[in-house]
């Protein structure tokens, strides 16, 4: 086939459209951004906090509801049970909700006349306008990005492996930890690192449940409807930097750990 012929044109200037409309608005931001409000806004304090807050509260909601997740997601991949596409499409729920009435149906919940906030005001502990409840509207909408990653690694971990040493006497748990979980890592990387970037671009949720202690989404778009765009433009581009840096260390970690676990397994072999 011509490599040059018509049809692979057209995948080219279609491919080029698409990437170009990802691409300009972004270049566009960063060229109108001058250097001296770009330091200026780097140096705030407000804003460092803001993008603190944003990257450990986003970091400690992914890793805390991983732990139940990641199991959660082998029972998805593993067993049949009733109503298990029902179950499928709640997961998949808050993907599809407007995050504003995802924010609204945390907020009933989380309340002081909420379910969970009546058990957190038992101890002292108000959900609301505090991290721990823009951790939970975090993870709310990004935790099936974590679920159904996983899910679909240990879906494709053969199952024969894990009969086969259930079959030699190793117990369910040893199984999980030593073949269905390593063999899956891939898979439960790239989910957590989903779960985390979507926390982190929250904005809908959040703001319903907590306008103060304010993330980096939440401040940008104070400092845009209190000041305009040219206030907010310097703040949005050093969020963009910082998420670009985090998002690369964790790629980069990622990549390691999946190397040791393929040397690991060629050795073995």
């Amino acid at each position: 086939m011509n490599r040059y012929g018509p049809f692979n044109w057209i995948l080219l200037v279609l491919s080029s459209l698409v990437l170009l409309f990802l691409v300009a608005p972004l270049l566009g931001l960063f060229i109108q951004t001058g250097l001296g409000e770009f330091f200026e806004t780097a140096n705030d304090k407000e804003v460092q906090a803001s993008i603190w807050l944003t990257v450990w509260v986003s970091f400690s909601a992914t890793f805390f509801f991983a732990i139940a997740a990641v199991p959660f997601a082998w029972l998805l991949a593993r067993k049949s049970f009733p109503l298990k596409s029902v179950v499928h499409g709640i997961i998949d729920l808050p993907v599809v909700l407007p995050h504003t009435a995802a924010g609204i149906a945390l907020l009933g919940f989380i309340s002081r006349d909420g379910l969970l906030g009546k058990a957190a005001s038992s101890v002292g502990l108000n959900l609301v306008n505090n991290p721990a409840g823009i951790a939970l509207a975090m993870a709310f909408v990004s935790l099936p990005f974590l679920i159904n990653s996983a899910r679909d690694g240990f879906a494709a971990v053969p199952e024969r492996l894990e009969k086969a040493a259930l079959n030699l006497g190793a117990s369910r748990s040893r199984v999980f930890f030593t073949i269905s979980l390593p063999l899956a890592w891939r898979s439960i990387i790239t989910g957590f690192v989903m779960m985390f970037a979507r926390g982190m671009s929250e904005f809908g949720a959040v703001v319903i449940i907590a306008y103060h202690p304010m993330i980096a989404p939440v401040l940008i778009y104070d400092r845009f409807s209190s000041f305009g765009l040219s206030y907010a433009r310097p703040a949005a581009v050093l969020f963009i930097i910082v998420a670009l840096v985090v998002f690369t260390i964790l790629r980069l970690l990622s990549e390691r750990r999946k190397s040791v676990v393929t040397k690991s397994e060629y050795a073995e072999s």
